[in-house]
């Protein structure tokens, strides 16, 4: 049961993830969750960093789709700026949102990576949705209610992860 929330690689944000290795991986698209993840819940419109990245993934011919629990119009109206693919009310922690997006992509399962900063949402779903996840740290500390919820859930989990699996459940400087 617990390696259902088990990450694939645990790395500081998304923008230290290098389009170079995820390609030596065999990654040919990220999906990631918007809030928190690839910018703050209440920052919509992102960092410069961010937007480095998002263009580094771009010039490696690398899509960057967002997988949200939200609803289309709350995630459309966040992504606007940025210009970028999303599938909305996607079901984290089920699979089913990824599984969407990626057979709309017609891409494997082993081609995907999810980045996300929730062990009980975010890497959940990649995990039942059978593809790789880095799960990221909170670009900021404070969260919306529902997630407050989630981050209690987690640290117990994180115990767990941590005593089961001593050699993998570390924060690693990028994604080798």
């Amino acid at each position: 049961m617990i390696e259902l929330f088990k990450p694939t690689w645990m790395i500081e944000t998304a923008y230290q993830i290098d389009p170079q290795a995820l390609k030596r991986h065999g990654i040919r698209a990220v999906f990631s969750d918007l809030d928190n993840t690839l910018t703050a819940w209440n920052n919509p419109n992102g960092t410069p960093e961010m937007r480095d990245w998002m263009q580094r993934l771009k010039a490696a011919g690398i899509p960057l789709i967002i997988i949200s629990n939200n609803t289309a119009k709350r995630v459309g109206k966040a992504v606007e700026a940025l210009d970028l693919p999303f599938m909305a009310r996607s079901l984290k922690p089920l699979g089913f949102g990824i599984t969407r997006a990626r057979q709309k992509l017609g891409l494997k399962k082993s081609e995907v990576l999810m980045v996300g900063d929730q062990l009980m949402t975010d890497i959940a779903a990649a995990n039942s949705a059978g593809v790789r996840s880095a799960l990221v740290k909170p670009l900021i500390s404070t969260d919306k209610w529902v997630t407050k919820i989630n981050r209690l859930a987690e640290k117990p989990v994180m115990k767990q992860l941590k005593r089961r699996f001593p050699e993998e459940i570390q924060w690693q400087e990028k994604i080798n």
